[in-house]
């Protein structure tokens, strides 16, 4: 079978099962994720088994540290995996759900009743557990799913895809519902952008590259997952021990992940007691410090380096890495005008024990997520209590921030009446 016919055929089995799926009922629904919870931890070993080639692979053909970061099956990040299905069954069913309803004068009710989106095709990176999360979100709202990972973990790819088909049927819901893309052929991304006939909503997780080739080309909608250039700013009414913990957990809790810290900005009138302390806590795990010429010259005062010199690119830069830009900036106005400038409207965060400070902050940074004296590790679907996430959305429409079950849906109009006729 060609490419064309075979993905055509993915998208019409998707179509038929997501009819089935919509109508499903929500104990089917967790039933399926509880037996692929417990799957995943009885095949562990299995899986890790199936991942260890991907990554033996991956790393003869010279993947970035981040992205074999981001590769790698642990028994932890599977035990995670599993907990995040027993969130997402535990959560209320939102399909059915309906809001907003009021009586109109003419007698009629008018509100709205939350819906499937259909069939979604999710385009993502090295990154195994998005197989389990986007399968299990995608179910639990009512829509099928076709899935196309990176060839580099095809093999755990296939593996976690076997687990979430075996449950499926075991809860007594079509196979389909879930379906991988088993050919690395990049054909099959721009297939399945312009496959309008079978698919409503195309998941994009991946660098620029991909995206761009993906809006240049598509005709599905889609929800954009594009970079996570995440700054923190300490506030000139910064608690600096506060700031200490927040700013090394938010850049070393784990370095590849697109909620790490990749810029911190320091209030001029705090700068020399927390540029020290906070550098030489990165300093001590090897973070690559690249300081603009004031915060240089603060740590180099303090004895606080070795540092290079910031360059603009460094400030639009996701590093994925132990690299850190650093910017001394006057005060909240200039921070905040430089997360809207150089950002990606991801994540944000300020430190600060003045309040009107943070509800500024909260109410003019331009991000998906905007924090008050906490990492930006925590913008996660998982730590937001939406059980797993699809992915981070850098878009101001219909889904923003982590995408969860609601960003799974959409919803339509509802009336009823007794009987009323319009005048």
């Amino acid at each position: 079978m060609n490419l064309d016919n075979f993905i055509t055929h993915l998208g019409q089995r998707a179509r038929a099962a997501a009819r089935v799926i919509a109508r499903a009922p929500t104990a089917a629904k967790n039933d399926a994720l509880e037996w692929i919870a417990g799957a995943l931890e009885r095949e562990s070993e299995a899986l890790q088994s199936a991942n260890a080639h991907d990554c033996a692979r991956a790393r003869e053909e010279g993947l970035s540290t981040a992205l074999m970061d981001r590769l790698r099956l642990t028994e932890r990040t599977i035990a995670r995996m599993a907990a995040g299905l027993r969130q997402i069954a535990a959560l209320p069913d939102p399909v059915g759900e309906i809001h907003h309803l009021k009586r109109r004068p003419s007698g009629i009710q008018v509100g709205q009743m939350r819906v499937p989106i259909g069939v979604i095709g999710i385009i993502y990176e090295a990154r195994p557990e998005v197989t389990i999360d986007a399968s299990a979100l995608c179910l639990k709202a009512g829509n099928a799913a076709i899935l196309r990972g990176s060839r580099h973990a095809l093999q755990s790819n296939r593996a976690l895809a076997h687990v979430v088909s075996a449950g499926l049927e075991a809860a007594g819901l079509p196979a389909n519902a879930v379906q991988l893309v088993t050919t690395p052929e990049r054909a099959a991304v721009e297939k399945l952008a312009t496959m309008t006939q079978y698919i409503d909503l195309i998941v994009p997780r991946g660098g620029r590259g991909l995206i761009e080739a993906l809006m240049a080309c598509a005709r599905v909608p889609m929800i954009k997952h594009l970079d996570g250039v995440c700054h923190v700013y300490i506030d000139d009414a910064a608690d600096l021990e506060k700031a200490r913990a927040i700013c090394d957990n938010a850049k070393t809790q784990r370095f590849g992940v697109c909620n790490a810290m990749e810029t911190l900005l320091v209030a001029r009138g705090i700068a020399a007691a927390a540029l020290p302390l906070v550098c030489q806590t990165l300093r001590n795990k090897n973070v690559e410090l690249r300081a603009c010429p004031q915060s240089d010259a603060i740590l180099e005062n303090a004895g606080v380096g070795p540092r290079t010199p910031a360059v603009e690119a460094d400030w639009r830069a996701e590093y994925l890495a132990p690299i850190l830009s650093i910017r001394v900036v006057d005060g909240l106005d200039a921070a905040i005008e430089h997360m809207n400038t150089y950002g990606s409207a991801h994540t944000d965060a300020i430190i600060t024990e003045r309040h009107a400070h943070a509800m500024r902050f909260l109410r003019e940074v331009d991000s998906a997520s905007v924090i008050v004296n906490a990492s930006t590790r925590f913008a996660d679907g998982f730590e937001y209590g939406l059980g797993a996430e699809i992915g981070v959305s850098n878009d101001k429409l219909h889904a923003r921030g982590p995408v969860g079950l609601e960003g799974l849906t959409s919803v339509k109009y509802i009336v009823l009446g007794q009987g009323e006729v319009r005048l």
